[in-house]
Parts: C-alpha cells; sequence; structure tokens
C-alpha cells in the first residue's frame, strides 16, 4: 500500500467512532465475501448498513470499485436522501440507494440490506411460482419471503412504498425479474440470510435442469419451520458464521480492514 492511501485510510478511522469502523469492516468483509462466493454483478448491486449513533447514515459501496476492492474507508456514508455526508473521493449508485434507502427508513431493525443479480438468484425471480419448497434450504427463506413485481430500473421514488409493503416484516424478498434482498440487524444476519436464499435458489434451477418430476416438502413441516429455524439458528444465525468468514477472509486477503 502505498505512503498516501495509508494518510487516507488512516484519516477515514481516525475520524469515525469505534462502532462504526467495526460496521466498516464488516461491510468491507461482506462485500469481499460476495465476491468470493461470485455473487457480485461488476459493479451494479450493493450491501448497505446503517452507521451506530443518533444521525440517520448509512454506509454503502462507492460505485465503479468492484466488490473485491471495497475496503472499510472506501466505503461512502449518506444520509436517507442520499446525500454524502462525509468527504470522499467517491460516489454512490442512485439506483441502488433508491432501493436501500427505501428500506432502511421502513424498518429500524434492517440495520443492513444486502441486494444481489446472481443468475440463479435472477431465474428463480423469472418463475412465476417463485422459490419452491423442494428443499431443506428452501425452508429458511420461505418462512419470511417476500415478492416484490418489477418496476423497472430503482430510480423511481414513487416505487419505495410498493417495495417496502411487499417486504412487511420479513427478512428475505425476491425481486421479481431482477434478483434477490436480505435483511438483518447485523450486516453477519443479512449476509447468512443471502447464502440460505442463494443456496435455495441454486438447488431449485439445479433440481429443474434434472428434467424429472420434483418432491415438495409436506405443508406440515412448512407449517413448523418458524419454530424449527429459531431453534438451529439461534436467532438469524449470522454471529455463528461469521467469525469463521472474516478467518477465511483474513487468510487470503486482509485488506478489506484497511
Amino acid at each position: 500500500m502505498s505512503s498516501a492511501q495509508e494518510a487516507k485510510d488512516s484519516a477515514v478511522r481516525e475520524a469515525v467512532s469505534a462502532e462504526e469502523w467495526q460496521l466498516r469492516v464488516d461491510l468491507a468483509a461482506a462485500y469481499r465475501l460476495v465476491a468470493l462466493f461470485g455473487w457480485d454483478d461488476l459493479v451494479f448491486t450493493h450491501l448497505s448498513a446503517r452507521v451506530p449513533g443518533p444521525e440517520t447514515h448509512f454506509l454503502i459501496n462507492p460505485y465503479g470499485m468492484l466488490f473485491e476492492e471495497v475496503t472499510a474507508s472506501s466505503l461512502v456514508k449518506v444520509d436517507l436522501q442520499g446525500n454524502i455526508v462525509m468527504p470522499t473521493p467517491y460516489f454512490i449508485n442512485p439506483a441502488g440507494f433508491t432501493i436501500h434507502s427505501a428500506v432502511h427508513e421502513a424498518r429500524a431493525d434492517a440495520h443492513c440490506v444486502m441486494h444481489t443479480h446472481t443468475d440463479c438468484g435472477v431465474a428463480v425471480s423469472t418463475q412465476k411460482d417463485g422459490l419452491l419448497a423442494i428443499s431443506q434450504q428452501s425452508l429458511f427463506p420461505l418462512s419470511s419471503l417476500g415478492y416484490h413485481n418489477y418496476e423497472g430500473l430503482a430510480l423511481n421514488d414513487e416505487e419505495k412504498p410498493r417495495l417496502v409493503a411487499d417486504l412487511g416484516d420479513r427478512n428475505f424478498l425476491i425481486l421479481r425479474n431482477h434478483g434477490l434482498l436480505t435483511v438483518g440487524p447485523t450486516v453477519a444476519d443479512a449476509f447468512l440470510a443471502m447464502y440460505v436464499l442463494e443456496r435455495a435458489c441454486r438447488i431449485q434451477i439445479l433440481s429443474q435442469s434434472g428434467g424429472r418430476e420434483l418432491i415438495p416438502i409436506p405443508d406440515q413441516i412448512l407449517k413448523g419451520i418458524k419454530a424449527a429455524s429459531a431453534a438451529v439458528m439461534r436467532g438469524m444465525g449470522g454471529a455463528l458464521a461469521w467469525p469463521g468468514l472474516l478467518r477465511k477472509l483474513d487468510r487470503l486477503d486482509t485488506s478489506y480492514r484497511e
């Protein structure tokens, strides 16, 4: 790293609280993990997180930076209107923040919002029946899943109330003809939710590609999934998986922490 880059990173860290810096590290890690798992779409999707404190401020990726390049100090701090509230050489994607600001404003518990355009996620989003109850992995999203119809590129503020209504109090949302969205009280929880939803979609596409009749999970199991999920996941489960994911990243590249 150049001395100029080190100075910039240090300046950001010194300008924010310890709580915000930790959030920046976690969100940068989530960006790197999205790239590592192959869920990124060049520079065109987003992960956001609310900054601790009295202000309604959020962190989101600098537009034009690949997810594998995102660092804690490069994340852009914005308000609910998408105005940048901390000096930065970067800017943000207005379409991305339309979706995220709508969810953050409506859901005080949704401290982190993740949105992807994966092949399997988009493929399932185009299917009339959506996510099918055909795998154990599908059960967790199906316990808290909504759908939002496609309205074109997300630039219209008038779409926000409809998106919010379709999400409701759920943690998973399939954006028809578009992709996937998850929310959580922490970066770890939102990431694990996306991991499970993406895996369920991938399993569905692989199962359908076999061209044989699929076996649905019985309704009585579906009805009991919320209680079973709570027992297995201990809440949303992020705290269980996140430390190991950070160790994995650190073995590969620690620069997300800069």
